[in-house]
């Protein structure tokens, strides 16, 4: 096993600090209309609202005030229209989740002024609970810090970390043999990777950077900039998009061409917003991501970001397998790659011992 820099939860939570200090500000800052008397009547400034409610907008117009119409807006897009101001009911259902930001457009006949307000969306679906069956075990490189995992015909992509040890392969699945590598420069912190065409997209930490390999000959064809997101964590392909995470609850869906990034959602539980989304795979229809430092993997609604399913993989491999603190803190589960036709899913961690083809159980 060899070492070098490994992430620290501080710095990979620097860009969410920012932020939620950013969103804070945004957010305490409702803006009231210059037409004298015009506020929010609902909703309430950042009020919590259950995804599937039905969401009441109503503005406090003073008594014997004209009002011509009032435009309601959700993000940008308009949701109605009304005469005198009246109140309008906006079903939520089939929303992305988080902060959303609410405009009502007021014109009283001889002026117009926007107000602006903001509610945040959260899932109210206890996600399904699930432990696992091992139906086989492989070899996996004790030296491989894993951030990346597909399954192809046969092979293993695999992509590592670590700053002078980051890594791109092939690996034999039954042998665990590295079949074909390419080392990324020293400065890059690999990250996760995806085949996209015949092509290699790979994601590195903090160097606001991907890079694109010709799959064949890991050749480096070209890089590309990250845009709104900070650091570069997982990645996986969903057959029409690129889909990665950051290390916050945000998950970008990305040009699988240009790998712009087209939009984003965020991901809560029951309990709120669920960070440090790490390693992807798309799976059926769902996204399924490493929590980092957890024995966990959520499995999220790409259109809404609610985590559906929460597997539990405690006691996958020995506590007692790395030796101090620091290995057991670093070395945690990551990797998940999945067999779409012979519907295997593969699951192992960083410098693991073993690779593990496993079955999902539900709790009872």
């Amino acid at each position: 096993m060899h070492s070098g820099q490994v992430k620290n939860t501080l710095s990979k939570a620097m860009p969410v600090i920012c932020l939620l200090f950013s969103l804070s500000f945004v957010i305490s800052c409702k803006e009231r209309s210059s037409i004298p008397g015009f506020s929010f009547k609902f909703p309430e400034q950042g009020q919590a609202v259950g995804l599937g409610e039905e969401l009441k907008i109503e503005l406090d117009v003073p008594e014997g005030t004209n009002v011509a119409n009032a435009t309601y807006l959700l993000d940008g897009k308009q949701v109605g229209v009304k005469n005198n101001a009246e109140g309008i009911s906006v079903s939520t259902a089939g929303l992305s989740l988080g902060y959303k930001l609410i405009t009502a457009v007021v014109d009283n006949g001889a002026e117009k002024d926007t107000l602006t307000i903001n509610i945040e969306l959260k899932s109210k679906l206890k996600p399904e609970l699930y432990s696992y069956q091992v139906v086989n075990t492989m070899q996996h490189d004790t030296s491989a810090y894993t951030q990346g995992l597909e399954y192809h015909n046969g092979r293993f992509l695999e992509s590592t970390g670590q700053e002078q040890h980051s890594t791109l392969r092939w690996v034999d699945v039954k042998s665990g043999k590295v079949l074909q590598q390419i080392k990324l420069e020293d400065q890059y912190f690999g990250e996760g990777s995806s085949l996209v065409g015949d092509k290699v997209i790979m994601l590195t930490w903090q160097s606001r950077m991907g890079l694109v390999f010709d799959a064949k000959t890991f050749k480096q064809l070209s890089t590309f900039p990250y845009q709104s997101s900070m650091e570069g964590w997982g990645l996986c392909f969903d057959g029409s998009q690129l889909i990665k995470s950051d290390g916050t609850n945000k998950l970008w869906f990305l040009n699988k061409d240009s790998y712009i990034e087209e939009r984003a959602i965020e991901v809560y539980d029951n309990n709120g917003p669920v960070d440090s989304l790490n390693e992807l795979e798309y799976i059926d229809g769902k996204i399924y991501a490493n929590v980092y430092t957890k024995n966990i993997i959520v499995v999220i609604d790409p259109k809404t970001g609610v985590i559906e399913k929460q597997i539990d993989f405690t006691g996958l491999l020995p506590v007692d397998y790395f030796k101090d603190d620091e290995e057991r803190a670093n070395n945690v589960l990551n990797g998940i790659a999945w067999d779409k036709a012979g519907k295997r899913l593969f699951v192992t961690g960083k410098k693991w011992p073993k690779m593990f083809e496993v079955k999902l159980q539900a709790k009872k």
